[in-house]
């Protein structure tokens, strides 16, 4: 192999992988107008401790919903320190039978420690393999990058975890709440096809994600 292809291969290598922080810190300017792959730093003289700090999954959220969940997420919009670091962090409270339902972090692997109680956990795979375990206090369970999964509290009192994730920004997406309410929204006839279902009863299960 020549000297200019060795040079192309390993320039090629390098831009497949994510780069190393180039800095001790970069800390998150929410306020700037720049847009990039994530947030601009802020003025290193401007940083305090405070932009490290989480306090809000000290606190159990009360649960007000059908599903029986309250999630607090602590994200680089929730903590600027955690802009170019690559983590964030939650903590889930489930009522008994509550479910976090089928969702999916396009841009994150997700493990979970469980504090409380007893939750059966599972992801799909692409080859529509369901990975399922019941999990109690003091255990971990790890949902790959962008797989679909969900989690229900099995036991007989409430249930709480705390997630982490690969990403400052993991997103979220929600599969019922992604093709019911969608904005605008999706033809109830392609629903209708996806689901094997007529097109009247998608557009009634529309109606339900309808915001009240």
């Amino acid at each position: 192999m020549g000297p200019l292809l060795i040079i192309l291969a390993l320039l090629l290598a390098n831009a497949a992988a994510d780069c190393d922080v180039l800095q001790d810190l970069c800390v998150a300017d929410l306020s700037s107008e720049v847009k990039i792959n994530g947030y601009t730093c802020k003025n290193a003289a401007t940083v305090t401790p405070k932009d490290f700090f989480f306090a809000a999954l000290a606190n159990p959220r009360p649960i007000n919903n059908t599903l029986g969940i309250a999630v607090t997420l602590g994200n680089v919009e929730k903590v600027p320190g955690f802009n170019t670091l690559g983590i964030s962090v939650a903590r889930i409270y489930y009522t008994p039978g509550g479910i976090n339902p089928p969702h999916s972090h396009p841009r994150a692997s997700e493990v979970i420690f469980v504090l409380e109680g007893e939750l059966e956990f599972g992801f799909i795979t692409t080859a529509n393999v369901l990975m399922a375990k019941q999990i109690k206090k003091g255990e971990v369970f790890v949902f790959p990058k962008g797989l679909l999964h969900c989690q229900k509290n099995i036991g007989r009192g409430p249930a709480a975890v705390i997630a982490a994730f690969n990403s400052q920004l993991p997103g979220t997406q929600s599969v019922a709440a992604s093709l019911f309410s969608a904005t605008p929204a999706l033809p109830g006839n392609i629903l209708a096809k996806a689901f094997h279902i007529a097109t009247p009863e998608a557009e009634m299960i529309k109606s339900r994600f309808a915001p009240r």
